[in-house]
């Protein structure tokens, strides 16, 4: 297992003169149901800071008025007008499934319609809520659509998905349902690891207790999914490990004056993090 340390970061690189939104990653952001309006926001918000080009937002029609006074710059869609959906996840690079989605009927057809429309070229980042809904639904976790597919589970959501006990939660073991999964697994946890398909496994040696806040996970999807818009063109596992790295690094430094880092204070102080480290 390799430790990331933060040369992982050079995939933020200057931006071109002569360039426009288009080149910078379309994102499409998908949850937040009425009661967990909260976490699609914070998810659609951290793209939006993490630099993706032009991002929408298909949640409940219950958190547009929030959507749109929190993040202006992102786009709206009711998550469940099928068509809408559909035509904006076809200009994609890279589409967040799960934050708030929930676990009702309503969810399951959602992930469902997403998984019939995604493309073997998109990256597909499956977090929250999905998870769960995929670790109750056999064949569709059997039946994984083809696209480069990132699951992002906390240590007692890979327990649902994998199987596997937190306690046997080892390399080996977790490395198994990876390949099987044939998948990306960013294994949430102190000291996050990433089992990536070409066999290597990373470990997030940053990071601390200070980010125990609801939230926090669904803001890194929408930072993994700005950076994937963005970076992957390049080296698509560096983007990610430097997804994961910057929302980490940038809890350890508000941590310095902080009892608590919330995930809306990351999101708040990504443009400044990210310009200090293009080059």
């Amino acid at each position: 297992m390799k430790d990331l340390t933060n040369e992982i970061l050079t995939v933020i690189e200057k931006r071109p003169a002569n360039s426009h939104k288009g080149n910078y990653g379309r994102v499409v952001t998908v949850g937040g149901t009425k009661q967990y309006g909260g976490a699609i926001l914070m998810s659609t918000s951290a793209a939006v800071h993490a630099g993706a080009g032009l991002v929408t937002c298909a949640t409940s029609p219950e958190n547009l008025t929030a959507l749109h006074a929190v993040v202006p710059e992102a786009m709206f869609v009711d998550f469940t007008d099928e068509k809408t959906i559909n035509s904006v996840l076809t200009g994609a690079n890279a589409i967040v499934v799960g934050p708030g989605l929930g676990t009702d009927e309503t969810s399951l057809a959602i992930i469902k319609n997403v998984f019939a429309n995604v493309t073997p070229e998109q990256y597909l980042v499956i977090d929250g809520s999905a998870i769960t809904l995929l670790s109750q639904e056999k064949e569709l976790q059997e039946n994984l659509p083809g696209a480069h597919i990132i699951f992002t589970p906390h240590e007692m959501e890979w327990q649902r998905l994998s199987g596997i006990k937190i306690a046997d939660q080892t390399e080996e073991n977790n490395r198994q349902v990876q390949e099987k999964l044939g998948a990306t697994v960013v294994l949430k946890k102190h000291h996050t690891e990433i089992y990536a398909p070409n066999k290597e496994t990373l470990r997030l040696p940053i990071g601390g207790p200070y980010m125990s806040t609801g939230g926090m996970g669904d803001t890194l999807t929408g930072i993994i999914a700005g950076f994937m818009g963005q970076f992957a063109s390049q080296d698509p596992q560096k983007a990610l490990a430097a997804a994961l790295y910057t929302h980490s690094a940038i809890a350890d430094e508000l941590a310095e004056n902080s009892y608590v880092v919330l995930p809306t204070d990351i999101i708040g102080q990504m443009q400044e993090f990210m310009k200090k480290q293009a080059r």
